[in-house]
Order: C-alpha cells, then sequence, then structure tokens
C-alpha cells in the first residue's frame, strides 16, 4: 500500500472515531427540547401534587432528573425550594446570586417568569454537575404562580 494511501486511512478512521467520541458526548447532555419538556411536567407536578410534595420529589426523588438536567425551583424573592442537583442549596436565599462574570442568574430567571411566563434566560456560567466544571449555561423557566421552575442546559 502506498504511504499517502495508509494516512488517509488513518485520518478517516481518527476523524471517525472523533465524530462517535463527540455524539456520544452529546446524547449525555440535555437538549432544550428536553429542558423544556421537564420544566413543564415540574409545573404540572406542582399543580397536581402541591408545592411541599413536588420540592420533596424535585430535590430527592428520581422522577425528575436526566444526565445533566435537573430542576431549580425558587420563590419570586430568590428563595430556593428544591434543587435537584444540590440539596444545600434548599431555603437558602439565592437573590443576589452572580455567575463569575458578574451576571445575576436568580433574577434574570425571575424577570422571564415574571413579564413572559416561561421562556429562556441569557446564558450565564455555572458549574456543571456531572463534569464539575465551570460552563456556559442557559435556563429554561416555566412560572407556577409567584414561584418558577427552571431547568438548564449546558452549553
Amino acid at each position: 500500500m502506498h504511504i499517502s494511501a495508509i494516512f488517509k486511512t488513518l485520518f478517516i478512521a481518527a476523524t471517525a472515531s472523533l465524530m462517535v467520541a463527540g455524539v456520544a458526548h452529546a446524547a449525555d447532555q440535555g437538549t432544550a427540547a428536553e429542558a423544556e419538556a421537564m420544566a413543564k411536567k415540574a409545573a404540572a407536578y406542582i399543580k397536581a401534587n402541591g408545592p411541599e410534595k413536588a420540592a420533596e420529589e424535585f430535590t430527592n426523588g428520581k422522577g425528575f432528573k436526566d444526565r445533566d438536567l435537573y430542576i431549580s425551583y425558587l420563590d419570586f424573592n430568590g428563595k430556593m425550594l428544591a434543587h435537584g442537583s444540590n440539596p444545600k442549596l434548599v431555603g437558602k436565599d439565592l437573590i443576589d446570586l452572580k455567575d463569575p462574570e458578574g451576571k445575576f442568574m436568580v433574577r434574570m430567571a425571575i424577570e422571564v417568569a415574571k413579564t413572559k411566563g416561561h421562556g429562556w434566560t441569557e446564558n450565564y456560567k455555572f458549574k456543571n454537575p456531572t463534569t464539575d466544571k465551570l460552563q456556559e449555561k442557559a435556563m429554561y423557566v416555566e412560572r407556577v404562580g409567584d414561584t418558577y421552575v427552571g431547568v438548564g442546559i449546558y452549553k
């Protein structure tokens, strides 16, 4: 076999391996559509089961956790009512929580919930619980009375 044909074969094999690895990595992350669906399901769960039962399920249950997708459930004062990734945040006042670039993450989500009822926040930086790395993130929020549920996607 000619040397250029060997390199061409190796290049094609390496490229194919990288493409497969990229697809596998993408499958480990939730999509925007999955985040929206989870937030809508969570809002319906609150309405059907009440806020206390919902908060317990979002924080300690398994029905609202999928790879890097989980529920954040807050009131409009910024108090964390439930958190699917970090139970230590429950009960904390997070209204002034900023990302490393100074963006008020909770205030952004409250603004979307109050003014639109549902939708996406702008991007901010937050630690991905599956990779333990700071990553770009956006959150889809769904208003439920004077509270909201949010599900973020990591970019």
